[in-house]
């Protein structure tokens, strides 16, 4: 018997892509599943993306590269990132990622030691503990509901801080609830973690993804003294639809990004190279196909949540941001997992379960599909919960 490692057993595999796993293999067998359970715009990849990535392939661009990035890439970001979020980071506080995952990996094992504290408000995109745990931390969640529109206010989080706080996790707009901070209470946050000194990761993997006049705020660029405390954590993913592509970055003070490229430089090297150049494209091209991909995440966001909200027995809030609904079944008398499950069963649908994201009382319904399928699984839905 192979004995593994104790932080093996403290890590549950990740529940979104067994669902999403489960469906394909129902659909494989034939049956007529809707899946609005995978964070996964269903756009292909803007042609001039792709054209970029296959130009670099053909000039060569194959070899290995810099462990923290082309500088091309890096260039590109910072000055995205100080054009879009008035956040001043040089090439130099930049490190390339695979994927925005994989750069707030590459935070945790930089950064925590064991026994340090990381405050995550709940509802959470489901690997922020899992991640901590993994760098020996200790995951403080604290508890959101609809009444703050599943927002940490600045006096949760003053509360959740002790001596062994290190990190804060900031996600806005937001996995699993869509929900995006206002300036105003990003600032009230950004004085807290001033005065308890304090760092804080903003997760904008959604930034580009925002509905009816909100906006999208870094907390880093309220004021040098936040912004000294600050990282950021994007990618391509979401707003390009480059899930496959696998290119994130981190952004920080140039001592952390040091140490993030030496645990990168011993763990997965330089994201592929060529796909770097298609990055490149993305960012320094027109931004017209992200704008054409919101408007169509936004007609669904409106069918979707009225559809929703005609159903007796659930309820949900109109997101901000990003391509999620997160639904409260706590009127249904069911984990999130058994509905889950039992609506897959009886009504072929994918969803996600609460659980996953610190809200058993809660299920995720992504909308990154299209119109005809969303409607056809709130149908079931709705059949579903009048059987129960």
């Amino acid at each position: 018997m192979i004995k593994l490692a104790a932080r093996v057993g403290e890590v549950p595999p990740s529940i979104t892509l067994a669902i999403a796993a489960k469906a394909k293999a129902m659909k494989a067998e034939g049956i007529d599943v809707c899946s609005l359970s995978t964070g996964e715009p269903d756009f292909d990849t803007p042609e001039h993306i792709k054209a970029a990535a296959k130009q670099a392939l053909d000039a060569g661009k194959t070899k290995y590269g810099p462990v923290a990035g082309e500088p091309q890439l890096k260039a590109a970001i910072a000055r995205k990132l100080q054009s879009d979020n008035n956040l001043n980071y040089q090439p130099e506080n930049i490190i390339v990622t695979n994927g925005g995952k994989h750069s707030l990996y590459n935070l945790m094992m930089a950064l925590i030691e064991p026994g340090d504290e990381v405050i995550i408000p709940a509802p959470y995109w489901l690997s922020y503990p899992e991640m901590v745990k993994l760098a020996s931390g200790k995951p403080v969640i604290v508890r959101t509901d609809a009444s703050t529109g599943y927002k940490i206010t600045p006096e949760q989080l003053s509360q959740a801080i002790t001596p062994k706080t290190k990190l804060f996790v900031l996600n806005s707009p937001s996995n699993p609830t869509g929900m995006v901070y206002t300036r105003a209470e990003i600032q009230a946050l950004a004085e807290v973690i001033v005065d308890r000194d304090i760092l804080v990761v903003s997760d904008e993997i959604y930034e580009k993804i925002i509905y009816d006049g909100a906006q999208h705020v870094s907390i880093g660029s309220l004021g040098k003294e936040i912004f000294d405390r600050t990282l950021i954590s994007s990618g391509f993913a979401k707003a390009y639809s480059m899930t496959g592509w696998r290119i994130g970055y981190l952004a920080g003070p140039v001592e952390l990004i040091k140490a993030a490229g030496t645990i990168q430089g011993h763990s997965t090297s330089n994201v592929c190279t060529f796909a770097q150049y298609g990055a490149i494209a993305a960012l320094e091209s027109s931004q017209e196909s992200v704008e054409k991909m919101r408007l169509a995440f936004a007609d669904r966001r409106k069918v979707i949540f009225e559809l929703l909200d005609a159903i007796p027995g659930i309820s949900c809030i109109k997101p901000d941001g990003a391509f999620y609904m997160f639904v409260n079944i706590s009127k249904t008398g069911m984990t999130s997992l058994e509905f889950s499950d039992a609506f897959l069963e009886q009504q072929q649908v994918a969803v996600i379960p609460g659980i996953a994201f610190g809200a058993d009382d809660h299920i995720r319904l992504s909308y990154a599909t299209d119109l005809d399928t969303i409607k056809k699984a709130v149908e079931r839905l709705d059949k579903f919960v009048g059987s129960i």
